[in-house]
């Protein structure tokens, strides 16, 4: 019975009550968890935290730059892996060297033929200056060239602040002989550099090795083009550059093994990043597609032994960073073109670059190796109208063992002197002045050579404690010497001294228009002990890099160079060369 008048408990009207109370509750916490979200998705969005947020899940670079103290709190190696992974560019493929050799003594007999068609895996170019403006792209295939003792390499190359580690101040002019500029369009350009302003710049990401991409630079770190005619390129400092190399071992596939040193385990890097700075100017930094804009058209031919090679794969590697060239190569010759600019580079082998041959002559026997040091290597000579610049290189073949002969006579040998009761006429140093100075003169009077030569002088060695056979070793330098250690080497002077010598006599025979300049590296490069392969000169992973128990030096390489490495800045010096010649 409803005395009330009210609804008895679990009645219709009293359940629909209670349905519309806990209905508006639902209805209005709802509304206010909208408008929290929302108010919050405000805040985030438009706040340097949410850039980083949607950074890291939308992809770095997608809302404009992220704040440097935020980034610096990011794990940069876990950012990295996982962009690698998702972008394919991590190469978990073994190794594929296309090419292997060894230090044999003291010099490579470079009678291998490269391989051809080699093709680059994949380019990457990072654009901007910091993680939060980057632009990836990758493009095709192609054969992997990495190897696999290098796959855990990774180091940065950053700089703190604004200064530059200046690793020896102005190099001490040494009394070097002379050099004649007066004759056959030989002045004093041919010691002038480009300037530029020295990049000192913190990078807040690193190139690491372990990815076989070309990595371009940012544009607005390049140098300025500004010239001085005057400058002195030959004196000044080894300085660090924060840029790093201008490659990457694995974003070159025409590098020979044995001077392929991180590919090879060896364990530092700093010598990659050593550039060399004039004291009157700077040398900019090597801009490939301004160099094959430059040279649109012509040939440029690297001639002489295996550290020719050497300095020929470091320009091939600067320049396929911008485009990869068709292999047009032959047993003879080697040729790179480059399509765009119809460029073409070019490598011949020739050891002493004079006349050569195992025949007997006179009491001299058949196998020995025959010098005619008055006759230009007359295969040479045949291609020398086709070369629009030639970069000559010659010097270390003469400690191997050869006879020398002069007008038709026998005049000396080099580990080999059948005769001991009469001295020879002339030793390998004298030998190698001659043959200088013989090459030189048939390029000047070439009646069809109108092109530059560029003669890159002597390089050094740095076996220390004992020559390549006997202990010498330069195993655990890591960085250029300073001023004040350089140790002097008597047979690279004498050697250097000669060579000059040679051109300087070559030049007064000059009758043709072609220019002929002195690349004059060797006091700047007997800095760099730290940029030879050493004993990391193949990928065996079981080669010995340490002294034995009886202090004796593991076999090693201190005559090439590593690539990446100094020899880099030879081409940036032939760059400045032909740039003054060219430009007028």
């Amino acid at each position: 019975m409803n005395w009330g008048g009210a609804s008895p408990k679990g009645s219709p009207r009293m359940f629909s009550a209670s349905h519309k109370r806990q209905l508006s509750w639902i209805v209005v916490s709802v509304g206010g968890l909208a408008v929290f979200l929302i108010y919050a998705s405000f805040v985030l969005v438009s706040s340097p935290i949410g850039d980083t947020v949607h950074g890291l899940f939308y992809g770095v670079g997608s809302s404009g730059k992220l704040d440097g103290s935020v980034v610096s709190s990011i794990n940069k190696d876990t950012i990295d892996a996982i962009l690698n992974k998702s972008l394919d560019l991590v190469d978990d493929k073994p190794s594929l060297d296309p090419q292997s050799s060894a230090v044999s003594e003291g010099v490579s007999s470079d009678s291998r033929v490269e391989q051809t068609g080699t093709k680059l895996s994949s380019e990457l170019e990072l654009r901007g200056s910091s993680l939060g403006n980057s632009v990836v792209t990758k493009e095709g295939g192609g054969m992997e060239t990495s190897d696999a003792e290098d796959s855990n390499s990774q180091e940065s190359v950053t700089s703190s602040g604004n200064g530059v580690d200046i690793v020896n101040s102005d190099l001490p002019a040494k009394s070097d002989p002379k050099v004649d500029m007066s004759l056959a369009g030989t002045n004093s350009s041919s010691a002038e550099a480009i300037t530029s302003n020295e990049a000192s710049v913190s990078l807040s990401d690193s190139t690491s090795t372990e990815n076989p991409e070309s990595l371009e630079k940012p544009d607005n770190l390049s140098s300025p083009t500004t010239v001085n005619p005057d400058c002195d390129l030959y004196h000044g400092n080894w300085i660090y550059d924060p840029l790093g190399p201008l490659y990457t071992n694995n974003s070159c596939p025409v590098i020979t093994q044995m001077e392929n040193c991180q590919g090879n385990g060896r364990p530092d890097k700093d010598y990659e990043n050593f550039r060399w700075k004039p004291s009157q100017c700077d040398i900019p930094r090597f801009d490939p597609r301004k160099f094959l804009e430059l040279m649109r058209g012509k040939t440029l031919a690297f001639i002489g032994d295996s550290v020719a090679r050497n300095q020929m794969e470091s320009m091939l590697c600067i320049l396929w960073q911008v485009e990869e060239p068709k292999n047009r190569g032959n047993r003879n010759m080697q040729r790179y073109y480059f399509r765009s600019t119809s460029v073409m580079i070019v490598r011949i082998w020739s050891s002493w670059l004079v006349k050569l041959t195992s025949e007997p002559f006179d009491y001299a026997p058949a196998g020995v190796d025959k010098l005619f040091l008055d006759v230009p290597e007359e295969k040479l000579m045949e291609h020398i109208p086709k070369f629009d610049v030639v970069v000559l290189s010659s010097g270390h073949w003469f400690a191997k063992q050869s006879v020398y002969i002069l007008n038709n006579e026998i005049v000396g040998g080099q580990l080999w002197w059948p005769d001991k009761s009469k001295p020879a006429k002339i030793n390998s140093v004298e030998a190698y002045r001659i043959s200088v100075e013989t090459i030189l003169s048939a390029l000047v009077t070439h009646p069809n050579y109108t092109g530059i030569t560029i003669v890159r002088s002597y390089s050094p060695d740095h076996y220390e404690g004992g020559a390549w056979n006997t202990g010498g070793s330069c195993t655990g330098k890591v960085k250029p010497l300073a001023p004040g250690e350089l140790l002097e080497n008597e047979h690279t002077n004498d050697m250097h001294q000669q060579q000059v010598t040679g051109f300087n006599l070559a030049i007064k025979k000059a009758t043709n228009r072609s220019k002929l300049k002195l690349m004059d590296i060797t006091e700047v490069f007997q800095y760099r002990h730290d940029g030879h392969p050493g004993p990391y000169r193949s990928s065996d992973p079981n080669k010995i890099t340490k002294r034995g128990p009886d202090g004796r030096p593991p076999p090693q390489d201190c005559l090439h160079w590593c690539m990446p490495g100094p020899v880099d800045t030879w081409n940036e010096l032939v760059f400045e060369i032909i740039k003054r010649e060219l430009d007028g």
